[in-house]
């Protein structure tokens, strides 16, 4: 097959020098000085960049022209596969009923609520309205104030993740006061429904101040919001929140290894916030208020896959905590919800879920699932004095299934089954959990999904995905996306390697820092076993992974570029060292504490160094690779995979083509509608199909 010639960008050497440390970046001229207004305004971008994008962008349209069709089909497939006009389980707060419904073609939610029992559905805030002629919009928080007066919501309408925040009366249906501008996605109401919190984004884009402003500003009010809290270290991270029995509001402060919780009286909203327990590096710590105590779960005093304890003091101190429920090694206490009568915490062991309910005499059950993989999420709800939780249950077979659950009785009531308007016969496909021997010997789960008939034999083509970093546990759920690719024979597999916590946080801090390294040779060995166990063959794999999983896919695609037929790589974080190496982008700081410091620290420099995807590009044949990116993407900015794809073609000694692909609207999540949204991952499956049929060019 003849291509298109890809484009050439120009190499402008930049040296850099680092702890005594010298490296070149021939690329870097593609980072845009003037990033902070890119993120705000795209059009803002430097004139020769844009040329670049735009020109790799039509290169990668005419490579992919002949998939266009198989684009077209997977789309309507997986649209065909949603329920257009679908609508979540309502949610009782009160006297209302609170839910999101879609209307046939929309691709954003209606957000709605009805009166208790039946009634008219009053409308609160319409999406798809909003959206209208808009490239880019997306709602991150949206709440109720507690007396069901109010609502506000945080929209972001370029992609950059800078929400705008409004509030409006229920009754007049007017805007009350003015926008809330430059904030983070969240927020909170104070239990009196007096006062609104809020997060400012600073001019790096980090989070780091919590305003106050009245939820209801009157003529008195000066339009100065009121400074609550102010974090001066710029690796934390900020949110709000309001405790389950509304006796507190809470700012959290931390990062992947450090914790702090600010508490301020609920019946004292203006009062300055006062540290439950002051940070400690290392301690990690999440609390809520049961009643008459504090429930606290950490991974203190050694507690690796964490502990919950309990404080009866006032201002929860540390000094104050009381071990409940001890640690387990191997047994994950991923968190807790509080009711007036129970509580209900989850956990997961070997990469599977479980609900345990505890009543306040301290007796307690398991809420658990018999398939091989599945995924168990606590919902919970807006009510605290209820016997009635929620929870979602799902496995790469079986569509989410909505369920009610009384905590005293133990009766469940289904409430919702996902429904695929298109079909879905559990019965055609097998779900199965693997084990691949990593090379120190830890056994890391593979979860399969495919046809019952699809033949073990290495002819099938299979999809490899992985992420393993922050903790993150790729939970076995179900997607209708997926099935695009196993309706078609292929099989697809997910990775569950270390830097995620799928078997605990001990597998998250063995995947972190120094031990990163594990993540890549855990995600070849799960490649490697597939291929012993003949689920595929060699060069038949399409590695696909997002963001850190992303960055992934750079390793391994210098490490073993022999095993994969295509790896998709979107919006990959893959200039490890010269990002965290920048302290005016958003997350490096922040992120310092999973891959180490390069800046003051030589040990973390040299071990990023040695895996950093685009520093250890080399003279190889690599497969054929397709990296995305999003132009106002804050997170993994638009450089990192333009820089990626230039140098990979640079160094490449083979034929497969690399291709980059830069949504020029939108962020880090790529386009916001529901349905456009589906145009991208057709686009990644439909290059895995491209690319494998080629496999490349029978090289």
């Amino acid at each position: 097959m003849s291509l298109p010639k890809p484009p050439v960008a120009p190499k402008v050497p930049h040296r850099i020098e680092q702890l005594g440390r010298v490296r070149t970046d021939d690329y870097a001229w593609m980072k845009d000085d003037n990033w902070q207004q890119v993120l705000r305004d795209p059009k803002a971008l430097r004139a020769d960049v844009r040329t670049h994008l735009e020109a790799e962008n039509a290169y990668t349209k005419a490579v992919l022209a002949e998939t266009q069709a198989l684009q077209a089909q997977m789309f309507a497939e997986m649209k065909g596969r949603i329920k257009e006009d679908d609508s979540s389980v309502p949610a009782p707060d009160g006297p209302w009923d609170y839910y999101a419904r879609y209307e046939i073609g929309a691709e954003h939610p209606v957000h709605a609520r009805r009166p208790r029992g039946g009634g008219a559905e009053q409308v609160l805030l319409d999406e798809e309205a909003l959206s209208k002629g808009k490239a880019f919009f997306q709602v991150g928080a949206a709440h109720h104030s507690p007396d069901h007066a109010l609502y506000a919501w945080a929209a972001d309408e370029q992609g950059s993740e800078y929400f705008t925040i409004r509030v409006k009366d229920l009754a007049t249906g007017a805007e009350v006061g003015p926008p809330v501008e430059s904030a983070y996605g969240d927020f909170a109401f104070s239990p009196c429904a007096q006062w609104l919190f809020w997060i400012w984004r600073d001019e790096n884009a980090r989070p780091s101040k919590v305003f106050r402003r009245p939820a209801r500003p009157g003529a008195d009010w000066a339009g100065q919001d009121e400074l609550v809290y102010e974090e001066a270290d710029e690796g934390m991270f900020l949110g709000v929140g309001v405790a389950a029995d509304d006796s507190h509001i809470l700012i959290h402060v931390g990062n992947q290894e450090t914790t702090e919780i600010r508490l301020i009286p609920a019946a004292d909203p203006t009062a300055a916030p006062v540290a439950a327990e002051p940070r400690q590096v290392g301690v990690k710590y999440a609390l809520d208020h049961w009643s008459d105590r504090w429930v606290i779960r950490t991974n203190a005093d050694g507690a690796v896959d964490f502990k919950l304890c309990v404080s009866d003091a006032a201002v929860p101190a540390k000094a104050t905590w009381r071990d409940w429920i001890a640690h387990q090694p191997g047994r994950y206490i991923t968190g807790f919800a509080a009711y007036v009568g129970h509580l209900v915490r989850a956990e997961r062991v070997n990469a599977l879920d479980r609900l345990v309910v505890m009543a306040r005499d301290g007796a307690e059950h398991v809420v658990a699932f018999d398939e091989e993989a599945y995924a168990l999420n606590l919902e919970g709800g807006y009510e605290y004095e209820t016997t009635t939780t929620r929870f979602v249950y799902q496995s790469p077979t079986t569509p989410r299934q909505w369920f009610d659950y009384d905590m005293a009785t133990r009766a469940r009531t289904l409430r919702k089954t996902q429904e695929v308007p298109s079909g879905h016969d559990p019965a055609r496909y097998v779900a199965r959990r693997l084990y691949a021997a990593a090379p120190d010997g830890e056994q890391v789960p593979i979860t399969l999904l495919m046809l019952r008939d699809t033949p073990q034999d290495g002819s099938a083509p299979l999809l490899l995905y992985g992420y393993g970093s922050y903790g993150h546990a790729m939970e076995p759920s179900f997607s209708i996306r997926n099935l695009s690719l196993v309706d078609r024979g292929w099989i697809w597999a997910t990775a569950h390697i270390r830097g995620g916590s799928d078997k605990g946080w001990g597998w998250f801090l063995d995947g972190r820092k120094e031990k990163k390294p594990n993540t890549f040779t855990d995600f070849i060995a799960c490649a490697e076993h597939l291929v012993a166990e003949r689920y595929v063959a060699r060069g038949r794999i399409a590695a696909y992974g997002g963001s850190a999983g992303g960055m992934l896919m750079g390793a391994v695609a210098n490490l073993a570029p022999d095993l994969w037929g295509a790896i998709i790589a979107a919006v990959p974080f893959v200039d490890v060292l010269n990002t965290m190496s920048d302290t005016s982008l958003p997350l490096t700081p922040p992120e310092w504490p999973e891959w180490g410091n390069p800046i003051e620290d030589p040990g973390a420099y040299d071990l990023i160094a040695s895996y950093s995807p685009y520093d250890r590009v080399s003279s190889q044949a690599y497969p054929p690779i397709l990296a995305t990116g999003g132009l106002s993407d804050p997170r993994v900015t638009y450089w990192e995979p333009a820089k990626w794809v230039a140098r990979l073609r640079e160094h490449t000694t083979g034929d497969a083509p690399i291709l980059l692909k830069i949504n020029m609207e939108a962020g880090h999540g790529g386009a916001s509608g529901r349905f456009d949204f589906l145009k991208e991952i057709a686009l990644d499956y439909a290059f895995a199909v491209w690319a494998l049929e080629r496999s490349w060019e029978a090289a």
